[in-house]
């Protein structure tokens, strides 16, 4: 089987590519708890001095695999219990607690996760038509990765609740504007300006910049935020609201709320 994380450390670099092509790069249950291992591991290795996230093929990445989210829904799968720790809590709390700075390189799609990872990094890199949406209202689900704090933080409400809600996707370009990401350039640069940030970023005095993350993040804030996701997220998981925002999605139809 094709390894759907490739994994490279190199100049002080760990970077992690999502390759997962021809599902658009969708994140399973078993790439979140690895992501999430390799960004805990990172922050006690002294050979890495920035982590790159980036991806193969056209799409960033589409978010979490619908079909397990599906699954769960239509009761083929049990949602955690409260206060267990849910299938991609492993990466969204590695995100919230990393120690090393992290880098993004975005391209094509980037949806749900693709968007809300993106507010954890401290330098991100965007492609001009990259298209960058979190329509979890649209799943009858809720925010997380703390995003519910921190991208009406970062952009203000009315555009945090217009992504959240209504699901439009915004441009590159836009995300710029908006304070999401540091540039947005011709797709094929992308990859190679985030590396020679990454790169530039290995070169500094880490401990200076470890610190300087830090004092910039309220890290008990955001694990308690994600906390509260969880539980709103789960629960809305198990709702008649999901139930027909995934039958409509596999049946390629509109969903239809107005009896739920």
């Amino acid at each position: 089987m094709t390894e759907r994380l490739l994994i490279d450390k190199a100049a002080g670099v760990l970077t992690i590519t999502f390759n997962r092509p021809e599902k658009k790069n969708a994140l399973t249950v078993a790439e979140y708890a690895r992501l999430g291992a390799l960004i805990d591991a990172a922050n006690d290795d002294p050979e890495v001095r920035a982590i790159l996230i980036q991806a193969a093929g056209d799409t960033f990445t589409g978010g979490h695999d619908v079909s397990e989210f599906a699954a769960i829904s239509a009761g083929g799968g049990a949602p955690p219990a409260r206060g267990e720790s849910p299938a991609a809590e492993p990466f969204l709390l590695a995100l919230a607690n990393a120690r090393k700075p992290l880098v993004a390189a975005v391209h094509g799609r980037a949806v749900g996760i693709g968007l809300t990872l993106l507010l954890h990094c401290d330098l991100v890199y965007v492609a001009e038509d990259a298209l960058l949406s979190c329509p979890f209202v649209n799943l009858a689900l809720a925010p997380e990765a703390a995003s519910s704090l921190l991208l009406p933080a970062r952009i203000g409400h009315v555009r945090a609740f217009e992504l959240f809600v209504l699901g439009a996707p915004i441009d590159g370009r836009t995300a710029v504007e908006w304070g999401i990401a540091n540039a947005a350039l011709p797709a094929g640069e992308v990859q190679a300006r985030a590396r020679a940030a990454a790169e530039a970023l290995a070169s500094k005095p880490a401990a200076a910049v470890r610190v300087t993350k830090a004092l910039m993040r309220d890290i008990p804030a955001m694990v308690r935020r994600i906390d509260q996701e969880f539980g709103h997220f789960y629960a809305q998981l198990g709702s008649s609201e999901a139930k027909e925002a995934f039958a409509a999605f596999f049946e390629k139809r509109a969903a239809d709320f107005s009896r739920i």
